[in-house]
């Protein structure tokens, strides 16, 4: 066995029944990136377990083991607010999903770690939940590899022009020219420009936001589908 991890700051992404009385649980972890442990006995009636390994609540983890199915040792809660409102723990399980489904297992991600905290902390009072989510989805997709610049064509080298008219190809991103892999074109100049400097407050700049993060999202998917997605629908 490998010598176990003291106190790594974690947190749930994933839960699942595993054998009688232990659950499969697959965490986000400040050192260590993704990673899943067993906790054994933690799906028994009498045991503390389940009712600790919440998603969003802040724990200090020890688990040990060389192969990539861990076994949890201990943990102990932090405190943290609450996530209460329907739409802001429906954005947080979509946030969980997408470090569950995409992110590699065993790379560490300390700038990711600290943006998903953030995030978490930022939905406890918030109304407006949009900018946050485009916000870190644009942090996941430069922890990947998949960031690009909103303010450049990348076929061309050239900046954006605010009365151009651009597209979106989820390999090189915003591109002049249409290919066969773009896959949204008709994208104003100008609202990448204000999208480049952050700026989601107009109806245009987030539905582009939203377009452009959905179909790179769903280019690192490759086809499985993102479940979280229908809460939104039925909310």
């Amino acid at each position: 066995m490998s010598r176990p991890t003291h106190g790594e700051p974690a947190y749930v992404l994933h839960r699942r029944p595993y054998r009688e009385t232990s659950l499969l649980v697959d965490l986000f972890s400040l050192n260590a990136g993704r990673l899943t442990v067993i906790a054994r006995g933690a799906n028994s009636p009498k045991s503390p377990l389940k009712a600790q390994l919440q998603p969003f609540q802040p724990l200090l983890v020890d688990w040990q083991g060389r192969s990539e199915l861990k076994t949890l040792l201990r943990l102990e809660v932090r405190n943290a607010p609450a996530i209460t409102g329907t739409l802001q723990l429906y954005s947080g399980l979509y946030l969980n999903e997408l470090l569950q489904r995409i992110l590699p297992s065993g790379d560490p991600c300390p700038e990711l770690f600290a943006a998903y905290i953030e995030v978490l902390n930022d939905l406890v009072n918030a109304v407006d939940v949009e900018p946050l989510l485009r916000r870190f989805e644009r942090t996941f997709a430069q922890t990947l590899g998949m960031g690009f610049d909103w303010a450049q064509a990348n076929d061309t080298g050239l900046p954006v022009e605010p009365r151009g008219s651009y597209c979106y190809d989820p390999e090189q991103g915003i591109v002049l020219a249409p290919s066969p892999a773009v896959r949204l074109s008709g994208l104003s100049g100008q609202t990448l420009l204000k999208l480049a400097e952050g700026n989601y407050q107009s109806p245009e700049c987030r539905q582009v936001a939203k377009r452009v993060m959905r179909v790179l999202i769903d280019h690192l998917l490759q086809g499985r589908p993102l479940h979280s997605r229908t809460l939104f629908q039925k909310g």
